[in-house]
């Protein structure tokens, strides 16, 4: 009954614009090459508000040009770092745009391409993309920023915010969602890659899919973090052992659009998935309101 509610909730949402979101922007570059390096920008970028988001992408776009790839392969600091200066999002500042474009440059000059950077550190006998994702934050923070960020360079950079740990708990929500874009191909994710598959995938745990999660028992955490994630995509994988992410996206935007009905006033009434939804009776308190406040955050 689940995997039907879900399947339906999918085939909703599985189209290019059944809602506004930065893979939109990613979806506009067809060669692969230039695809992974937007995916990675503008996943690194979602965080926030789905407008402010959408507009700070845009921005770091009009900078790499039309061939963002290349772009970032002959990227010199000196030459191209101040390009960014005009571009803040939240806490990033161009200064980390342009360092994140100096480890691009060099994962890129190491091994290809980020996606066999990221393959590089993943095996037959993984689970997961974990492994793969804590060798590409480890590679990334020991590349020297010195070029971008002169003397001294920062104890914690801003450009190391894009290479989460999961060996640190923390869910890695965005290099989840850029692995997504990256290796689903359907109506929202453009793909593009083959060597990871999609069924070592994790989910991009946000609060809207925490929020799912907690209604659909798909977790019975409630700390948010990697084991969170990895708990929510078992629970996904159980019904879509190939593919378990697939319903990532509609699920995500089932609350951002207001229809989960955890904590609101509205109970279920607007939620598609009433049905097979089950939240765990909470204590009222002040939070009820909190779904209206963080609509249409990424």
């Amino acid at each position: 009954m689940l995997k039907d509610a879900l399947d339906r909730l999918y085939t909703a949402f599985d189209h290019p614009e059944s809602a506004l979101d930065p893979v939109q922007i990613v979806r506009r570059y067809p060669r692969v090459d230039d695809r992974e390096i937007v995916a990675f920008i503008a996943a690194g970028l979602a965080f926030g508000r789905v407008a402010s988001v959408m507009a700070s992408v845009e921005a770091v776009c009009a900078v790499l040009g039309d061939r963002p790839a290349a772009f970032v392969r002959s990227f010199d600091p000196g030459r191209d770092a101040r390009s960014f200066d005009h571009i803040v999002h939240r806490w990033i500042r161009g200064r980390d745009l342009a360092a994140l474009c100096w480890i691009l440059r060099r994962l890129v000059e190491e091994h290809g391409s980020l996606e066999n950077a990221i393959a590089s550190g993943l095996t037959d006998a993984d689970a997961h993309v974990g492994p793969a994702l804590e060798q590409l934050a480890a590679a990334a923070r020991a590349i020297d920023l010195t070029p971008v960020y002169g003397r001294p360079v920062p104890a914690s950079p801003g450009v190391h915010y894009f290479f989460a740990r999961p060996s640190s708990g923390g869910a890695c929500k965005r290099l989840n969602l850029f692995l997504r874009w990256m290796v689903r191909t359907d109506g929202v994710d453009p793909g593009g890659w083959t060597k990871i598959a999609a069924s070592k995938l994790i989910v991009p745990l946000d609060t809207h899919t925490i929020r799912v999660g907690q209604c659909l028992r798909l977790t019975r955490r409630r700390s948010p973090g990697w084991a969170m994630a990895a708990e929510i995509t078992a629970g996904l994988r159980a019904l879509d052992a190939a593919d378990p992410v697939r319903y990532d996206f509609s699920l995500c935007h089932l609350s951002m659009m207001g229809a989960c009905g955890w904590s609101a006033p509205h109970g279920n009434s607007r939620c598609p998935l009433r049905e097979v939804c089950r939240p765990r009776r909470r204590r009222t308190t002040s939070t009820s309101t909190r779904p209206a406040r963080t609509r249409n955050r990424l």
